[in-house]
């Protein structure tokens, strides 16, 4: 099916970089109106042949560690190279407002003046992973509309933080130094699935402990059973405020995107996230088409209440209600 004359509008805007059609784009798919989810299924679609040929990599780390300030530094350091990065910031979202402040761009001085760069803020909205709910297909509009690296800063909210890993091809937490027991400052489940573990702020009066900090890190990885990737995960110091460290980082991940690639764990992985977020997105489509259906939303409300009198348990009430979708 072809197009609709808007959507082809919108496709050839973004293929030409135009901004404010990039804007435009991203604010549909993230819209909940029913109308602009089916223009921005249309669009997605579109653009299919102009994505996948960016790296996608993801940056989290513990509250304090600088995320924003590094990513200001390695994306004007990307510039230098030639690169044209897309940064988009994740906010934590209030739960009892579901307000954000989205500051990320203002710590992002230099980065959010540069033509060669895009930053979109986005808020959480309550999303699990540390990333907004619309995160991924925003990561296909920016490849679309020409940019070759997209970093994703998510919020950093410990444990929870993992879908992540399944939308970049490289994972980069950053930590700190002398911040308490660094081992056990982040949980072991993100330590896991990190391609790289990077000290930030290792300058001045901190660089050595971000030294025994990043040999600390580096025996505890050895720990760790091997990935199914065979890339041996690599531990760096830098400093986002004098910039040492940090073209050593995008070597690394050059080097890893190069190695992936070559072995076909790149392509593999990428297939492996389409289906995971397949699965993701039918979920939660059952789940909004079914609380939306009248025809259960009495049973519902009865079940709700009888589970807050204390007149059934919960585990007995949910199975009682999903038993009746059967009859």
């Amino acid at each position: 099916m072809q197009p609709s004359s808007s959507i082809d509008a919108l496709v050839k805007g973004l293929r030409m970089g135009n901004r404010t059609m990039l804007g435009r784009a991203i604010t549909l798919v993230e819209s909940t109106k029913p109308e602009h989810q089916a223009q921005a299924q249309e669009l997605i679609q579109a653009i299919l042949p102009f994505t996948g040929n960016a790296i996608r990599i993801g940056i989290t780390g513990v509250p304090g560690a600088g995320k924003s300030t590094f990513i200001d530094a390695f994306g004007m350091h990307l510039i230098s190279l030639g690169c044209k990065p897309a940064v988009l910031a994740i906010d934590p979202s209030s739960k009892l407002t579901k307000g954000s402040i989205l500051g990320d761009k203002t710590r992002m001085q230099r980065l959010s003046v540069a033509p060669e760069a895009f930053i979109r803020p986005s808020p959480s909205a309550g999303a699990l992973g540390g990333v907004a709910g619309k995160t991924r297909e925003t990561i296909l509009i920016c490849e679309a509309a020409g940019f070759d690296t997209i970093i994703i800063e998510t919020v950093g909210v410990g444990q929870s933080e993992t879908q992540v890993s399944e939308m970049v091809d490289f994972f980069l937490l950053l930590m700190l130094a002398g911040a308490g027991d660094e081992l056990q400052g982040m949980k072991r489940g993100i330590m896991e699935m990190a391609d790289a573990l990077v000290i930030n702020k290792a300058d001045g009066d901190n660089i050595a402990a971000a030294k025994r900090a990043a040999g600390d890190y580096k025996n505890a990885l050895h720990l760790f059973p091997p990935s199914n990737s065979t890339w041996i995960p690599q531990v760096a110091t830098c400093s986002a405020i004098t910039g040492d460290g940090v073209a050593d980082i995008w070597q690394t991940i050059s080097s890893y995107a190069s190695q992936m690639q070559g072995n076909g764990y790149w392509l593999n992985k990428r297939k492996q996230q389409e289906l995971f977020w397949f699965q993701e997105h039918l979920n939660q489509l059952l789940k909004e088409r079914l609380y939306r259906n009248s025809q259960y939303q009495m049973q519902l409300q009865q079940l709700e209440e009888q589970v807050k009198n204390g007149t059934i348990n919960a585990y007995v009430a949910a199975w009682r209600f999903v038993d009746s979708l059967n009859k």
